[in-house]
C-alpha cells in the first residue's frame, strides 16, 4: 500500500525530558504523525510516553537497538509490545533478529539496524571488520530477509542496493537525512529527503533539522512537501 507523504517522515524526539517532548509534539501538531524515541528520551520516562503518543493516534518508533542473548532480547520485545509502538530496532545479528521476530506481537514491527550512519569504512576497520560498509550492510540485509524481519534501518546511500536484495515488502528506514544546506552533525553517511526517497527509502528519520529549527512545524512541513514531490514523480 502507498504510504502518505506525511506518514513517511519520522521526527526524532531527541530531547532530555517528557516536558520537552510534549512541547515539541504540540508545536508540530498535525504536521507530524510519526515519532522516534531513542535512548535519551527512553531513559527519561519515554517508554511510558510512547504509550501516551500511541493512545493519541500517533505512530511510534522505539529506537532501542536491542542486542543480547536470544532469551533476553525476546523477553525485552514481549515487554515492549503492549506499548502500542509501530517499530522497534534491534542490531542485525542473526540470533538477535530471530529472537525479536519470534517474540513480536500486537502489530510491533522489527527493524534490523545494518550499519550505523555515523560509521564509515575506517570505523568498521577499527572495530575489527574486514569488509566495507556497503558489503556488511548487504550481508546483514540478506540475513534479515531470510529471518523475516519487517524492515531495515540503513543509510540512504545503501538504500538502492539493499532494496534490490530484500525486495519491495521489507521497509527501509533511513536516518542521516539532512535537507540541503543543513549541518551534518555526527552523521557521516547523509542524504537529502529527495535523494533518499529516490533511492528507495520508505521512511525518513529527521531529528535536529526539525526540532532545532526556529520554526519546527515549518521545517517538518517543508520536508513533507519534498517527500510528496518526489513521490509524485515516481508514480
Amino acid at each position: 500500500m502507498p504510504i502518505e507523504p506525511r506518514d513517511r517522515l519520522i521526527v526524532a524526539l531527541d530531547v532530555s525530558s517528557i516536558d520537552a517532548a510534549r512541547a515539541m509534539v504540540a508545536r508540530l501538531g498535525d504536521t507530524v504523525s510519526f515519532y522516534k524515541i531513542g535512548y535519551q528520551l527512553a531513559f527519561a520516562g519515554g517508554l511510558a510516553y510512547a504509550q501516551t503518543l500511541a493512545d493519541a493516534g500517533k505512530r511510534v518508533f522505539l529506537d532501542l537497538k536491542l542486542h543480547d542473548i536470544g532469551t533476553t532480547v525476546a523477553n525485552g520485545v514481549r515487554s515492549l509490545a503492549p506499548l502500542g509502538a509501530s517499530f522497534l530496532t534491534v542490531h542485525a545479528y542473526p540470533q538477535t533478529m530471530k529472537a525479536a521476530v519470534d517474540a513480536r506481537a500486537n502489530g510491533l514491527r522489527i527493524l534490523a539496524v545494518t550499519v550505523l550512519t555515523s560509521y564509515d569504512n575506517n570505523d568498521l576497520a577499527a572495530a575489527g571488520y574486514d569488509r566495507s560498509v556497503r558489503k556488511l550492510a548487504a550481508e546483514r540485509a540478506a540475513q534479515a530477509r531470510e529471518i523475516g524481519v519487517d524492515g531495515l534501518v540503513c543509510s540512504a546511500e545503501e538504500a538502492a542496493n539493499l532494496r534490490a536484495i530484500v525486495g519491495p515488502s521489507i521497509a527501509l528506514v533511513t536516518p542521516g537525512i539532512r535537507p540541503a544546506g543543513a549541518d551534518s552533525g555526527d552523521q557521516k553517511r547523509i542524504m537529502t529527503p529527495t535523494a533518499a526517497i529516490a533511492a528507495g527509502a520508505d521512511y525518513l528519520v529527521v531529528g535536529r533539522p526539525v526540532i532545532a529549527a526556529a520554526d519546527p512545524k515549518a521545517a517538518a512541513n517543508a520536508i513533507v512537501m519534498e517527500i510528496a514531490q518526489q513521490s509524485a514523480t515516481e508514480k
